[in-house]
Formats: structure tokens, C-alpha cells, sequence
């Protein structure tokens, strides 16, 4: 099996306990060799997911009976828009651990197989309900890109109007949702209650989750130059007077040029014809010794 490097730091000790608990059921050596594959699919999987992915099918190649193995693996396929092979890993580790935690993201895989329906069907399903909060609004989410996937925006806006979305506590999923608000607003024409949702959604994201600031300033109008760029594209350009003085000079070089060339002539001559007798080969070659050509 093909192996991918995996820096000296990564030791494996960096994944969660849980999945940690999981891999004592493999040798220690392999299960090593699992975690530590499994550090960089998560390393990876934001900056570099066709990486993270390549990463995940060595630990699945591994390891294909443990839950954790299959969730990551579900993932990277997952962030490299592999709607169908996400599908088919979670499946399977929710068919091993029995955990309904991974139903919204199997419900947006269904999305990215352009099943919107099949997502509705999911987010109305008993297993919504045995979500936490987290696992619940990600649902409200998906269920809303779903009706804006059939065209239905009015029925999206009204899916995410919620106390999670009106509450002034800011949690892990504000952000998110307040943008998604704002964006399905925007696209139904209602612009100034977009731009307030956006400016919302700023206020909660402390981490730069969201472009949101970036949606906002385009409402307000607000263009960005890169001034590297604006640089690059200045060119000075000569006034009259350098330009006249450049050619004076250009045309003093030719002369002496021209004058130079005519009263050298003869010495050159001389120099070419001595020249050529101190370099004369001492020894000619074969014709079998010709050299090789470049």
C-alpha cells in the first residue's frame, strides 16, 4: 500500500479521545498508523481537501470497520463535493455506532445530488429530533437550502425564522444562520432587511466564518482595490523635455559608434589574421574523434 509522508509532529496523540478509544480494538502499531493518517485528514481539510482526502483513503484502506475511520472519510469526500461517496461513509458509521448525529450532513449530500426533496423528507424524519441544538439548527439549514434548491424562497426564510435565529446569545452557529437569513432575504429582493441580517451576522463572527462583512460592504456600495495591484498598473510616463534629452543622447552614442567603426577597420583585420594562426590546432582529429553535438 502507497503511503503518504506525514511530518515528525504528528504523532497521533492529537486526535479526540473518543476516536482514540476506537482504535484500541487495532494493533497498537496499526492503530498509530490510523490516528496519525487521521490527524491529517483534519489538518488538511479546510485549506487542502483533495489532500485530506488522499489522506483518508489510506486510513480507510486501514481500517474500514472503525466508525471514526468512515466519519472522516465521509468528510473528505464530503468537503470535495463526492456527494455520493460522503453518503455511502456516513451510512456506514451510522449503521456502526447507531449516533443520528451525522443526519444533517446526510440530508446535504442528498442536496448535492440535486435531491432537495429527499432532504425535506430527512428534516421532518423522528431522527431531528434526537439532535442537539447544534445538530438542529445545522438541520433548520440544510432544510432552507433545500427549498431555495426548488425555488421556493419564501417557504426558505420562513424555515429559518426560529428563537435560535432571534435569540441575542451568541453561540457557534449564530453566524451561519444569520448569514443564511440574510442571504435568502438578498435573494428575494428584500435588500434592506438583508443588510441589517448581514450586519447581525458580523456582530457574531468573531472568527471570520462568513464573508459576511464582504456581502455587506458590496450593499453599501463599498468597493476594495488592491493597491499592489493600482502599482503595478502606474507607469511613468517621460515629459517633453526628458524625451527630447534621451534622443540627443541615443543619437551622440551612434556617432561615436559610426566614426569608431570606420577608423578600426584595418587593425581588426590584422588582429583576426594573427589571431587565428596562435589558435591553430596542434593536432587535427579523426574523423572518428569528431566531437559530440550539443
Amino acid at each position: 500500500m502507497k503511503r503518504l509522508p506525514i511530518p515528525d509532529d504528528v504523532t497521533g496523540e492529537e486526535i479526540d479521545a473518543d476516536v482514540r478509544q476506537e482504535l484500541l480494538s487495532l494493533p497498537k502499531g496499526l492503530a498509530e498508523d490510523v490516528s496519525r493518517n487521521l490527524v491529517m485528514v483534519a489538518r488538511l481539510i479546510d485549506e487542502d481537501p483533495e489532500g485530506a482526502y488522499a489522506y483518508s483513503k489510506i486510513a480507510l484502506r486501514l481500517a474500514s470497520r472503525v466508525a471514526a475511520v468512515r466519519e472522516a472519510a465521509g468528510f473528505a469526500a464530503y468537503a470535495n463535493q463526492k456527494y455520493s461517496e460522503a453518503l455511502a461513509e456516513f451510512r456506514a458509521a451510522r449503521r456502526m455506532t447507531g449516533n443520528v448525529d451525522l443526519w444533517p450532513v446526510m440530508a446535504d449530500c442528498e442536496r448535492g445530488l440535486g435531491r432537495p426533496e429527499k432532504a425535506l423528507d430527512m428534516a421532518g424524519a423522528p431522527e431531528v429530533h434526537k439532535l442537539d441544538k447544534a445538530g438542529q439548527v445545522e438541520m433548520r439549514l440544510v432544510a432552507a437550502g433545500a427549498r431555495r434548491d426548488m425555488g421556493q424562497l419564501d417557504a426558505a426564510i420562513v424555515t429559518l425564522q426560529s428563537p435560535e435565529l432571534a435569540s441575542n446569545s451568541v453561540q457557534p452557529w449564530t453566524a451561519r444562520l444569520r448569514y443564511a437569513y440574510a442571504d435568502a432575504l438578498l435573494a428575494a429582493g428584500r435588500e434592506d432587511e438583508a443588510r441589517e441580517w448581514f450586519a447581525k451576522a458580523v456582530e457574531s463572527d468573531k472568527d471570520g466564518s462568513t464573508d459576511a462583512s464582504d456581502r455587506l460592504a458590496e450593499l453599501d456600495g463599498v468597493e476594495f482595490v488592491d493597491a499592489l495591484v493600482e502599482d503595478e498598473d502606474e507607469v511613468e510616463v517621460p515629459t517633453e523635455a526628458e524625451a527630447e534629452a534621451e534622443d540627443e543622447i541615443e543619437t551622440d552614442i551612434e556617432t561615436d559608434i559610426e566614426v569608431g567603426t570606420e577608423d578600426d577597420d584595418e587593425d581588426d583585420d590584422d588582429f583576426d589574421i594573427v589571431e587565428a594562426e596562435q589558435t591553430k590546432p596542434v593536432v587535427e582529429a579523426d574523423d572518428d574523434d569528431e566531437a559530440p553535438r550539443g
